[in-house]
């Protein structure tokens, strides 16, 4: 039997300062920071730590996202859809075409 690895993930240091790809800033003046903590050997999974200032984006997605949120609230609009609001402890799953508000 393989032994298997649990990744913990410590605080948050070195985040780089910058707007994702296919998010664009609708209103506001927010800024994001994003930190990879890993990514698995095929490039197909990746995790990290994601933060924000309070102002809204419009995000385009090509890939599924998994979200566990420690602080702060967001309310998340799909185009055409209704708005879903999230905060500490909940989580939460954005399809791979999702297109809308954060």
């Amino acid at each position: 039997m393989t032994e298997k690895t649990i990744l913990k993930f410590g605080a948050v240091e070195n985040a780089e300062a910058g707007d994702l790809a296919g998010w664009v800033v609708v209103d506001g003046s927010p800024t994001m920071k994003t930190v990879v903590q890993h990514t698995t050997a095929d490039g197909k999974v990746i995790s990290g730590t994601w933060q924000a200032t309070p102002g809204t984006y419009h995000a385009t997605y090509s890939d599924y996202e998994f979200v566990h949120m420690i602080s702060g609230r967001i309310i998340i609009t799909p185009d055409g859809g209704a708005p879903v609001e999230v905060g500490p402890g909940d989580a939460f799953v954005v399809e791979a075409d999702f297109r809308g508000t954060w």
